[in-house]
Parts: structure tokens; sequence; C-alpha cells
């Protein structure tokens, strides 16, 4: 258990740093390539320490290749009396990303095909790419679209550049003492949109600067940021046979925003990442809302192709393309509260304990249930046991633990002592335990050791395969 748990103060300390990286991070122009992902892997590298690498343009990555880099410096669209539609200055959304350089004079009629508005959302700036076609376009609301002199003449200019270059990405692997081992990917593709995915980016580098600061992980994972698709594909491709190994997964995205929780399941749907998540909603008493997994969505469809099968989870916040305002300039700082994301990191967190203390024990005693009394684990007055005025008193209920704000209460110790006896099988793992009794998977896990102790339980040995 972390600090954050049980420390306002932490907690506190938190938000504060949450908030001032989405506040440095949020104006930065990011695209597939470019300068605009370079500063924001420096960035967080200031949070966690992770490894920045580059893959050239024009490599092959299985059926693609990575594409030429592409920078900006500025754009305008403006009227023939020189006042400006949009300008790339007041939002980086103005300009359609990966556009060609343009610095032309049109009609409207021939500037038309060129602008892109939405009229159900006409205060918005919507979000559009043209990655893998040379073209060029502006984005505006369809509000300000309406007012455009239909016979005025426009020039149109984006500086920009494309040519050969690199596509950036980040990694940093941290290694366990167990044989699985668990991807945590993200993608750092996105300009000004703050739900999504700057939100993802910033949890992803507080969870590894967690992991980080611990003594040791039993698992190993893998921290990978990438531009999404191409980012993804490009890092399989170069890390094949590792990531064939691969036991499961998450993909941190849309994180902070104003809704419900949310877990999109991986493509197995019972997989050990979904059966830790639901362990930690419902430990907590928490609603959220599952999503099926789905092939329209971020990275988890490529991570879980036919070849790698990795079961990927996300837990988010107003997930992608579930909220109004997705791929918007409505999606701004004005949308998200760092709060949220604070909360989400702790569910984050919470799962990954799962995956780490969810391990199998063995009876030292099988043959019927020890006597505990002789070790001190059974009250030296009988006729207690299940008694409904002492448990209803709380004798048997004053330990508790927090996560995201809500108290998980643990149960009876005997009961959690003799079910580990029960299931002491050497094969029935404590996630199985928990999910059967109820008990919270943590108080199995400090039972289990104490039992160890006290020499009637030993630790199975790890498997030779990943827990799938």
């Amino acid at each position: 258990m972390s600090d954050a748990d049980t420390n306002p103060m932490v907690n506190e300390s938190l938000v504060d740093e949450t908030q001032a990286l989405l506040e440095r991070l949020y104006p930065i122009c990011r695209s597939l390539t470019g300068n605009g992902v370079r500063e924001t892997l420096r960035v967080l590298q200031q949070v966690a320490d992770f490894d920045s690498r580059e893959i050239a343009s024009g490599t092959a990555v299985y059926d693609w290749v990575v594409p030429d880099e592409w920078n900006i410096s500025s754009a305008f669209l403006e009227t023939s009396s020189g006042e400006r539609v949009v300008d790339f200055a007041d939002s980086n959304l103005h300009v359609v990303n990966y556009s060609t350089p343009v610095d032309e004079k049109l009609s409207f009629e021939e500037l038309q095909q060129h602008l892109h508005t939405l009229p159900d959302l006409p205060e918005a700036i919507p979000y559009r790419t043209t990655y893998y076609d040379r073209q060029w376009g502006f984005c505006l609301s369809h509000n300000r679209f309406q007012q455009l002199d239909r016979s005025d003449t426009y020039h149109a200019y984006i500086d920009s550049s494309l040519e050969p270059g690199y596509l950036t990405y980040g990694e940093r692997r941290l290694g366990g003492s167990s044989k699985s081992e668990f991807v945590v990917s993200t993608y750092c593709c996105h300009p000004s949109l703050a739900n999504d995915n700057l939100s993802g980016m910033v949890l992803w580098a507080l969870l590894l600067r967690e992991l980080q600061q611990r003594p040791a992980t039993r698992h190993t994972y893998r921290f990978i940021i990438v531009p999404e698709t191409i980012g993804a594909i490009a890092y399989l491709n170069l890390h094949e046979g590792e990531m064939r190994q691969i036991a499961g997964g998450f993909i941190p995205t849309t994180v902070a925003g104003p809704g419900p929780f949310g877990f999109k399941q991986t493509f197995l749907g019972d997989h050990l990442i979904d059966r830790v998540v639901a362990q930690t909603f419902g430990e907590i008493g928490l609603d959220y809302i599952a999503y099926p997994f789905d092939v329209n969505g971020s990275d988890e469809a490529h991570y879980s192709a036919p070849h790698f099968r990795i079961p990927i989870g996300t837990i988010c916040k107003d997930k992608y393309y579930e909220y109004d305002y997705y791929h918007t300039s409505l999606d701004n700082l004005d949308f998200i509260r760092a709060e949220n994301l604070v909360e989400t990191l702790k569910l984050y967190l919470s799962a990954i304990e799962k995956l780490e203390l969810n391990r199998s024990y063995r009876s030292l005693n099988p043959y019927s249930e020890p006597m505990l009394g002789k070790r001190g684990l059974y009250p030296k007055t009988g006729g207690t046991i299940k008694q409904r005025a002492v448990d209803l008193n709380g004798e048997h209920l004053q330990r508790a633990y927090t996560i995201s704000g809500k108290s998980v209460i643990y149960g009876n110790e005997l009961d959690a002592i003799r079910w580990l006896m029960f299931y002491g099988d050497g094969e029935t793992n404590l996630l199985d335990i928990a999910e059967r009794t109820g008990l919270p998977l943590r108080q199995l896990a400090e039972t289990a050791e104490s039992l160890c102790q006290h020499g009637l339980m030993q630790l199975t040995p790890e498997p030779t395969k990943e827990d799938r």
C-alpha cells in the first residue's frame, strides 16, 4: 500500500503535481512524429526514468512503413482584408495534423474542400489527421464557418515540413523475479486533447515512477509510450519474440474525465487482467461501466493480434468514443480534473498490487484442520465464532485500507485462515479464493504469509508459464 492511500497530504501534493504536468503538456502540438513528441517525452522523463528511442522514416514494420517526420511552426487562414479566421497559435487543432505546406489564395469554393467542422457541435473545433495522404486542411467551429463570406478570397498559409526523419517513442522495462511479464502502453500522438490522451500519458509516467520507487516487483513490467497504431505496430515488429511472451497488460487512456469509471475488457473477457480489475472495483463497491472488447479502439487490437494474443485492458474515466467532446477542442483542461486522474491511478495501482500478491500456497497440514489455538490463532474463549452479536459489535471488522477514497474492510481473520487452509492445494491461487469468499485479496496474502511463519503453509514455486 502506498502512502497516497492513507495520507491526505500525499494526495494533495500528487494532485498539484498532476495539474502542473497537465498544464505544461497541454499546449504542445503532438503527432505521429516530430519535435512535439520529443518535447513531450522530455517532460515526462522528468517525472519517471525511461529511455527515448527513434525509428527512421521508411522503415518497414509488417504491412506498414514508418512515415516521414512532420513538424509545424505556424499556420493561419485569413480573409482578403487580413482578418484571421483561424490561427494555429490559438489552437493547434486548427490545422489538420500532418498537413503539407501551403501558401495560396483561394476562393471560398476552392477553400471549402479543405475545411472541417462539426455541425452537431457547432462551438467545437474538430481534430482531424491526414497521416498517410498528402493533403492539407483547417479545422474550425461550425459557428465560425457559417460566418465566412462566400464571395471573399482567402489566404491559406501552413508553414510545415514533411520529410525523412524519425518516429520517437519511450520505453522502460522493470525486471521482476517471476516468469510473468506485463505491458503498460499508452500513446503520445494527440495534440491539445486533454482526456484523450494527455491524461493517459501523465498517468503512465506517474505509474511508472511509483513502481520504480519500490524496492522490487515480483513480475516484470514493460512500459511503452508510442504514437498510436504505427508506434505499437513498429514496437511489436522490433520486439516480436519478447512480446509473444507477454502475459497481459493495460493501456491507460482517457482517465480524467467527469463521468463514471469504466473498464474495457480484454479480448478474452475473463483473463487475469479482467479479474484483478473486477476485484478492484468490487472490493470498494465502486460502480463502473464494463465495456466488452472491441477491435475499434486504441492499440489493444494490435497487441492482441493473432500472432501475439496479449490480453489488454483499460481502466478509464469517460472512455474514448463515449463522450460528446471526444476528438474536439472541448476536450480541454476544463473538461478533466487532476483529482480524477489521481483516483484512476490508484485503481491501476490496486490492480497491479493484486497481480503482485496473487500466489498459490500449499497446506503443510492437509489431513484436517490444524489446531490453531496452540499457535495463538484461535480465540481463547469459545462460543464467539460466528455469533452475530459479536460480529455486529465489529470485533472482527476493525482493519481496513483505502482504494480511491473507498474503504476496504478486512473480513474475519479466522475465516481467512480457514479458507486458506481449505484451499491450500498448491494450485488454487489467492485471487480464486478472494472471488469465492469475498475476502480482500490483500488480507488473504497477509494471512497466508502469517500461516507460513507458523509452519502451516508454504508458498508454491512460481509456474513455468504465465498465468493466463
